[in-house]
């Protein structure tokens, strides 16, 4: 089994991560390799919002379907609050062109894109926005 310690580092970080938030980190991590494929929503293929969607479902919230609605739908938070099993959401023009769960250290898990797989990775962008799953 994958613990968040191994993707978030210090204690006080891990510890800050909300019980649910901590299981979003675990069940995504679980699911490193898996390949992205275009409006899956797993358990064995996603893209980025089935990601996000599955994880949180298993650990026990839900979320909605798609990034946007994602990011409409959760608590908006700045960067310096943001804790393990958050969501990082990479704006698009006027829309959300992309969602992640934060893992510690400024790295996501993620489904990236077509012919890749979930993965975790640095954030790449200072272009981002947090929010918290209530």
């Amino acid at each position: 089994m994958i613990s968040l310690a191994s993707f978030t580092g210090p204690a006080a970080e891990a510890e800050a991560a909300s019980p649910y938030g901590a299981k979003a980190v675990e069940i995504a991590a679980s699911k490193r390799g898996a390949p992205y494929v275009y409006g899956a929503t797993g358990p064995r293929e996603f893209d980025c919002s089935g990601l996000t969607l599955y994880a949180f479902r298993q650990a026990g919230r839900v979320l909605p379907r798609t990034a946007d609605q994602q990011y409409e739908h959760t608590r908006h938070i700045g960067r310096v609050e943001r804790i393990p099993g958050d969501l990082v959401f990479f704006p698009a023009g006027s829309a959300i062109g992309h969602v992640g769960i934060y893992a510690g250290h400024d790295k996501i898990w993620h489904a990236p894109r077509p012919g890749t797989r979930v993965r975790l990775e640095r954030i790449w962008s200072g272009n981002v926005r947090y929010t918290r799953a209530t």
